[in-house]
């Protein structure tokens, strides 16, 4: 008899429990952060990779990127509402990666207006096949409900949410970057911007087959002028005002010694002994990544 109870309250205890542990990061008054993990999605991450925040315009929360899975977002939006006694009026996903899209099906579910730049209908048609990764490493439990599905507003150049004490504004800084669907999210008040994926801090900034190295620097520029105190990446717990400068600089070094080598006829296979880049590598998977990039971009010029 005790054995039963025993497993029944085991069952019962793991159905009530999270599947994440999320735990907020408070950037300022109106601002929480939730750190991703540093490693692809595993089975330990359970896809939770990219980091997500939530905003507090008044009389409702924005939440920025939706997280891996449906669960995920379900768990965010509970942490919400016992701390904030609010709703959540909006959710903004930054591109158009399974890590921070497929949660989404959880907002629209409660009929919560999901907002993306336009260009992310072409990239989710193109890469069907990137949100077969973390139904891989989560259970059919874990992943219940999780989904693409279709974005309500679509933003070109700039987007802005008004709220009764602040408004966010979603800005395009450039034509592309990690990839072409980058958007960052601005909370001018706040002097907070969250970049995505133009900002790359704790693992190795990837460079893809929708990557635009002069376009991302372009951006990186633009937000350098800006001259904002917190600067959040889509990945890395840096959010000082510095924090964009690893990123511009990696990327100024790719360009300038893959070009260089290029020109001197450098075959692609020996492309990443040319690229002076050792001073990223305490990054988190750096030998794994930065090879392929120095290949990536060596394609984009062969093809240019």
């Amino acid at each position: 008899m005790k054995k039963v109870l025993c497993i029944f309250l085991f069952v019962i205890f793991n159905l009530n429990a999270d599947v994440y542990d999320l735990r907020a990061v408070n950037i300022s008054k109106k601002i929480d952060c939730y750190i991703g993990d540093f490693n692809p999605p595993t089975k330990e991450n359970k896809g939770f990779v990219s980091n997500v925040c939530t905003v507090d315009i008044g009389e409702s929360i924005v939440v920025i990127e939706a997280g891996p899975t449906y669960i995920f977002a379900k768990e965010l939006n509970k942490l919400i509402r016992n701390k904030y006694r609010k709703k959540v009026s909006h959710i903004i996903v930054t591109n158009f990666h399974d890590d921070r899209y497929t949660g989404a099906s959880y907002y629209k579910e409660k009929n919560i207006p999901i907002i993306v730049h336009k260009t992310i209908i072409q990239e989710l048609k193109e890469n069907q096949d990137k949100f077969t990764r973390i139904p891989r490493i989560t259970s059919k439990e874990e992943y219940l409900k999780s989904e693409i599905v279709e974005a309500d507003i679509f933003t070109d150049d700039k987007y802005v949410i008004k709220g009764k004490n602040l408004n966010i504004e979603i800005l395009k800084l450039s034509k592309a970057s990690n990839s072409v669907s980058d958007i960052a999210v601005y909370v001018p008040s706040e002097n907070f911007i969250f970049t995505g994926n133009i900002v790359f801090n704790g693992r190795m900034i990837k460079y893809a087959k929708y990557s635009n190295i002069d376009e991302w620097i372009k951006a990186l520029k633009k937000l350098e002028k800006m001259n904002i105190k917190y600067v959040l990446g889509g990945h890395g717990k840096e959010f000082d005002a510095n924090s964009y400068k690893p990123t511009l600089e990696y990327l100024k070094i790719l360009k300038t010694d893959v070009s260089k080598a290029y020109e001197d006829e450098v075959q692609r296979d020996d492309i990443y002994k040319y690229v002076d880049d050792t001073k990223f590598s305490y990054y988190n998977h750096y030998k794994q990544i930065a090879p392929g990039n120095a290949k990536q971009y060596y394609d984009f010029l062969e093809w240019e």
